[in-house]
């Protein structure tokens, strides 16, 4: 089978949740390093690509930059990485489900926040100031002017745009779930992605490489970046955990879904189930 229903990969992210928070702290750590880093890398390639554009070229250079961007995710969700956007989906579902309690949710959350900071911090600071990636000519242009459009948000403002933003992250990475290939996973990645990028979304994680690389070469000011991480931060997680989680719980896992105790994992998909899910799936096709 190509694809998931909706139902099987709601129970599947449900479970993928648990996983998650029932990582050790030092695995959540590394993958949380490793998944800001990505993160990072994606933005950089953006910025790399289209600095130098042409103003005449308009929001085009936005569409090429946005469509570079995903290689981030795509490393984080094929090649392993706990990225907090996709934990505010995926573990607030699990304890929606009861099978995590809140406070592992929280845990991993900001465990994640933590390891998603200092992976964009390091290619912020080492490959963009240090190596020079960002630091001067047009790039350093680009990542002051873009850098100065995500702080000019009012706080609402910057809590809107992360709900947009983590609204389409969240389908993301649902999607690379219904998918069984590799082909399928980077398919349902890129588009959900490249749409937030060119929309102009605020993600807490990018902000993590884009606000600290302009803030590295004399520009702004870390108090500045932490009015812009807190509501950007409680934006991604209302997109994730209501907008998604709690939006496919209330459709697919309400009335199908045995009931867990904290900490459990459920044990695996009944034929009966799958049946359901597919004939609902046919329903809305």
């Amino acid at each position: 089978m190509a694809t998931k229903t909706p139902l099987e990969v709601a129970q599947y992210t449900a479970q993928a949740g648990v996983k998650k928070a029932q990582n050790p702290v030092s695995s959540v750590l590394i993958l949380g390093f490793l998944a800001g880093a990505f993160i990072a890398l994606g933005f950089l390639l953006d910025i790399r690509v289209i600095a130098s554009a042409p103003a005449e070229w308009g929001s085009i250079a936005t569409f090429i930059g946005a469509a570079v961007f995903p290689v981030g995710l795509i490393l984080v969700l094929i090649g392993g990485g706990e990225l907090l956007t996709g934990n505010m989906m995926a573990v607030p579902l699990a304890a929606i489900t009861r099978k995590i309690s809140p406070a592992s949710m929280l845990k991993n959350l900001l465990l994640v926040t933590v390891g998603n900071l200092l992976g964009a911090l390091f290619v912020a600071f080492f490959f963009g100031h240090v190596l020079g990636l960002t630091a001067e000519g047009v790039y350093l242009s680009k990542v002051v002017d873009m850098a100065g459009h995500k702080l000019h948000d009012s706080f609402l403002q910057a809590f809107i745009s992360g709900i947009g933003c983590n609204w389409l992250v969240a389908l993301a990475v649902w999607l690379s779930y219904a998918a069984d290939t590799m082909s399928g996973k980077i398919l349902g990645i890129w588009f959900p992605t490249m749409a937030f990028v060119a929309i102009g979304f605020q993600h807490v994680v990018a902000n993590m490489f884009l606000i600290p690389a302009a803030i590295f070469e004399g520009h702004f000011s870390w108090g500045q970046y932490v009015m812009n991480f807190i509501p950007v931060w409680l934006g991604n997680l209302t997109g994730g955990a209501l907008f998604v989680a709690a939006s496919y719980w209330m459709v697919y896992l309400r009335k199908t879904e045995p009931a867990a105790k904290p900490e459990t994992v459920v044990p695996a998909m009944v034929s009966s189930v799958e049946a359901e899910g597919r004939a609902m799936w046919s329903k809305q096709a």
